[in-house]
């Protein structure tokens, strides 16, 4: 076991205080995949086994990132409370849902960068409308970059050349073979919610009204009312009029050396990190995970663009154009439990 930190305590209070900030992460289908405990000096995280996607992510990968970037915001929220911080991932074999510990290891002043990305953390949203045309600041991706580096992540801008080529391909055949398998259609809509109050799930306002094969992009966001909709002629074009513009969002593309629970753990964390630094800078994500759901069209893509490494995770980004859509959040008490529970 690590030693005990410093002397450091913190409370049940403080606790909840940090938890309600890690569970502002995004998750796969908004699933919130994630329990917490609570110790003096430290708060252990863990997959819930009772919110996994069987069909979508049958090994899991997807939602313990979704726990790794609950790690990061964790981790994030003790910096600019002016805690220190390490974390250790470090999944147990003897409790596989055990995937990382929180350590408070002392106080420390917060500085600048820790405010700004705390503050961040209920200001990010999945944005699934299309972006302004407006580019990405120059230098934001290798700031990006450095940032995920940090957590033995590397990322690619694969929005460019012959990778957007490819990656687009294989992201239209996933979303196609997804759309046609009915197990896939029916977890997808237990996961849709219509009542605004709902704590989980994909509110069906945050998901738009037009069918994303039809918007005038080259990325094919997740098609959350697939069979769903009802067909609509084309729009009359005449022979004069200019065509439509055409969203070009940065995609970027994360990814590990290994494949296992810790580096997914990492990868999340990296995420966290990356997307928490492109809120701050007014910008917001989504993601694009078709072609990492299916192990033919994940594989591929690394062969096809002759990645080192495993691919975990697709994230389009770019200037919003519309106000973000809030989706719920299961009560603290729900995810964490501490010494005093």
């Amino acid at each position: 076991m690590p030693e005990q930190g410093g002397g450091t305590v913190v409370g049940a209070q403080a606790w909840t205080q940090v938890v309600a900030a890690a569970t502002r992460a995004p998750s796969i289908h908004n699933t919130q995949p994630w329990r917490f405990a609570g110790a003096p000096d430290r708060l252990q995280v863990y997959v819930d086994p009772e919110r996994l996607l069987p069909v979508l992510d049958p090994t899991h990968r997807q939602q313990i990132i979704s726990c790794g970037v609950a790690v990061e915001f964790a981790a994030v929220a003790l910096r600019a409370q002016a805690r220190e911080v390490a974390v250790d991932v470090s999944p147990d074999p003897v409790d596989p849902d055990h995937l990382a510990t929180v350590r408070v290891l002392g106080d420390r002043a917060a500085d600048d960068e820790d405010r700004a990305l705390a503050a961040a953390i209920p200001e990010r949203h999945t944005t699934r409308a299309p972006f302004l045309p407006q580019a990405v600041p120059a230098g934001l991706f290798d700031q990006l970059q450095a940032d995920a580096g940090g957590y033995g992540v590397w990322m690619e801008d694969v929005s460019r050349d012959d990778a957007e080529l490819v990656t687009v391909l294989l992201l239209n055949q996933a979303e196609e073979a997804e759309q046609r398998d009915p197990a896939y259609r029916a977890e997808l809509e237990a996961w849709l919610r219509t009542d605004p109050g709902a704590v989980d799930g994909i509110p069906v306002s945050a998901v738009p009204g037009d069918d994303p094969a039809a918007r005038p992009s080259n990325w094919l966001i997740r098609d959350f009312l697939a069979g769903q909709r009802t067909p609509q002629p084309p729009r009359p074009v005449a022979d004069d009029d200019p065509p439509p513009p055409v969203e070009r969002p940065a995609v970027l593309l994360l990814g590990t050396m290994g494949d296992d629970r810790a580096a997914w753990v990492q990868a999340g964390r990296a995420l966290g990190r990356v997307l928490l630094r492109l809120t701050a800078a007014g910008l917001a994500a989504s993601p694009l995970t078709q072609a990492l759901d299916w192990p033919a069209t994940r594989t591929r893509l690394q062969v096809e663009l002759s990645l080192v490494g495993h691919a975990q995770m697709l994230v389009r980004t770019g200037w919003p154009s519309t106000p973000p859509t809030v989706t719920g959040r299961r009560p603290v008490a729900e995810v964490l439990s501490t010494g005093t529970d």
